[in-house]
């Protein structure tokens, strides 16, 4: 029998060699006849293609997409009041399982060590225990000539290596003291003079701020806790603290902090609902943005089953609603805006239905990751607003 030949371009013996499965495409070239050949005409840019897929970012980001779909359906269905106070009550438990169990209350201890006296305020150095013989260090802004009780708020750092001696962190300790409010600033774990991991000088092993912190939440693991829960509970003990001062007014005690310090005030609103205002900056977004965009997080910032339990950013929030807050962010922040009004877009449809649309509120500034001037006044004027002050 005959055999019939074919001419093996070199074209099709790349495409049958598998190169197309590489990503690449191969432009059609027009054939060339002599002297009488045109020049060939410009091939567009091929469109960009994903040529080195990541297995495991990819099957995290459409797990956290398919429970971000799952929690957006619970939430479209809710239609009245009733189902509205239904649904922040099951997420305050939701958020228990995450955080929880807490220790046990104890004995504060406080003590001020010193006295830090300034034109419109003094400036307390106080010391307390969260938990037995484990010390908090603060700092409490005193307003002076200002008429007894005043609206007290619990001030949460970011992770400044000097912790509430950080400026920016200073800065709105100060604004909100001449403003008329008794503020508690207080360092986190692993920051200004609470370092966990030091030499035989004194000196930081590990790092500061989020060193010490992953250092911490991975040893914390490995015996079934959570280092969040940890940071939260400091929160709370120091709200406890806040309380016992006879010049705070109980009734209007509020939460602020920026990044790390956004994170806690967030957390903190999701755990314990005693706050009468809040204002979280630069952290709030979703889960899913934070993953999309590959952000890194420290261990306090990953609550354990959050999402299994089909939890967002805005359901810490949503747990201390109808309480008056503000969600503060900024256009260049790492932490996504988008993902900033898609929270805000939901809480103000829950505020709406538990019938207290106006006290839930969004600003955004126009510069990068920081609790900048702009946004300290943006959460001096809503907590004026919220506590006529």
């Amino acid at each position: 029998m005959p055999q019939t030949s074919s001419k093996v371009s070199r074209r099709s013996l790349l495409q049958s060699a598998g190169v197309g499965a590489l990503g690449f495409s191969l432009p059609d070239i027009p054939a060339l006849h002599g002297a009488q050949a045109t020049a060939p005409q410009p091939v567009p840019p091929p469109a960009p293609l994903n040529r080195f897929p990541r297995m495991v970012q990819e099957y995290f980001v459409a797990k956290v997409r398919e429970a971000e779909r799952r929690a957006e359906l619970r939430r479209t269905a809710l239609s009245n009041r009733a189902e509205a106070e239904a649904y922040v009550r099951d997420i305050r438990n939701s958020i228990q399982e995450c955080f929880g169990p807490w220790p046990e209350k104890t004995p504060l201890n406080p003590r001020t060590t010193g006295v830090v006296e300034r034109d419109a305020y003094r400036i307390e150095k106080v010391i307390f225990e969260s938990r037995p013989e484990f010390l908090v260090t603060a700092n409490l802004y005193i307003p002076k000539g200002r008429a007894l009780p005043l609206p007290g708020v619990v001030g949460t750092c970011g992770h400044s290596d000097n912790g509430k001696a950080a400026e920016a962190y200073q800065c709105f300790a100060q604004g909100l003291a001449r403003l008329g409010y008794i503020t508690l600033i207080f360092d986190p774990i692993g920051q200004g003079e609470r370092l966990q991991y030091v030499d035989e000088n004194l000196r930081p092993r590990r790092g500061t701020g989020t060193s010490e912190h992953l250092y911490a939440g991975n040893q914390q693991f490995l015996v079934g806790e959570f280092f969040g829960s940890w940071r939260a509970w400091d929160g709370i003990r120091a709200l406890d603290y806040l309380l016992t001062r006879p010049e705070v007014d109980p009734k209007r005690v509020g939460i602020t902090g920026n990044s790390g310090g956004g994170t806690m005030t967030t957390w903190l609103c999701g755990v314990d609902q005693r706050w009468a205002m809040a204002a979280p900056g630069c952290f709030v977004t979703t889960f899913r943005r934070n993953l999309e965009n590959e952000l890194p997080a420290d261990t306090e910032q990953c609550p354990p089953r959050a999402l299994a339990l089909l939890l967002d950013h805005s359901d810490f929030i949503a747990a201390v609603a109808p309480a008056p807050v503000i969600l503060l962010g900024k256009e260049r922040d790492y932490f996504d805006a988008r993902g900033l009004e898609e929270a805000f877009a939901w809480l103000r449809r829950l505020y709406g239905l538990l019938g207290h649309e106006e006290n839930i509120a969004l600003f955004i500034g126009p510069t990068a990751h920081g609790y900048t001037q702009e946004n300290r006044e943006a959460m001096y004027r809503w907590f004026n607003r919220v506590t006529r002050h």
